[in-house]
């Protein structure tokens, strides 16, 4: 699980689906759009089918027709270097038309996505621009001042209820509570378009502390089998999915009012074992 370099962009692209999913009918959106036959490329470029409609969800009501979308993984920053670059950018893509004006540099707006503020990146270009930053909300800063409208979406600051996918995107969830809520959504959604694109890198990111949730769901189970047969192999205490049935089966008895010494005496476990499982 831990070799190779996680790709989150995917899963980055799947989180934006669902969290504008009640838009997705006036979007068009295209996946690394290619700017010229040159190694230029948008993470994401978001079109208005109807510009004149209004894009009703928090992380899309500055979304003008045309909508460029720069995402940074959860490690990474948003430097000076990629706010000039995604910048030109839009620049280019306004003029790399075949009639003058094709696109109107009024309808563009540029949407920086990353895990932490970019202090230095705002400082400079309030001092330099006179461009300045304004919060708007949990997690959606505007930038105010130029001519492309422009916000940074700050993903851990985002808020839970209207956009938990999109801050779930991260590599530090927390063993407990936040994993087990992430499972049990997930369960829900498992059969949903992007959900299961999504869920795969945010477990690989989590891998570690995920594999030992005791209630992992099945629907978990089911994406990551062959994961979890490995670990088996590698030798995990009676194999893993022994484990998991073994554990469902004591969950049941439990809820049905079987008492821990009574699971123990018939599973031949010890009565601590079946009280850390069941409590």
């Amino acid at each position: 699980m831990a070799e190779g370099r996680l790709q989150w962009h995917p899963a980055f692209s799947a989180a934006f689906h669902i969290e504008l999913n009640d838009e997705l009918e006036n979007l068009y959106i295209e996946e690394e759009h290619m700017l010229s036959k040159k190694p230029l490329q948008i993470d994401m470029l978001i079109i208005k089918k109807e510009k004149e409609k209004a894009v009703r969800k928090n992380i899309g009501r500055i979304f003008r027709e045309h909508n460029i979308v720069e995402y940074k993984e959860p490690d990474d920053y948003l430097s000076l270097n990629d706010f000039y670059k995604v910048y030109g950018y839009a620049c280019f893509y306004q003029s790399d038309t075949e009639k003058v004006q094709e696109i109107d540099p009024e309808e563009i707006t540029i949407t920086f996505v990353c895990n932490h503020y970019p202090r230095k990146v705002v400082k400079h270009i309030g001092r330099a621009r006179k461009i300045r930053c304004e919060r708007q909300e949990p997690g959606i800063y505007y930038l105010i001042g130029d001519m492309f409208p422009m916000q940074i979406l700050v993903t851990k600051e985002l808020p839970k209820k209207e956009n938990y996918w999109l801050q779930s995107l991260r590599n530090n969830l927390k063993a407990g509570a936040e994993i087990q809520e992430l499972l049990m959504r997930y369960e829900r959604k498992k059969h949903k378009t992007y959900y299961p694109e999504l869920m795969d890198l945010i477990v690989r990111a989590n891998w570690e502390l995920i594999k030992e949730e005791k209630k992992m769901c099945e629907a978990l189970r089911e994406l990551f089998a062959d994961e979890l047969k490995e670990s088996e192999e590698n030798g995990m205490k009676k194999g893993l999915q022994n484990g998991l049935e073994l554990a469902k089966n004591i969950y049941k008895l439990f809820k049905a009012g079987v008492s821990p010494e009574k699971i123990a005496e018939e599973f031949g476990l010890p009565v601590e074992q079946v009280r850390e499982m069941v409590e």
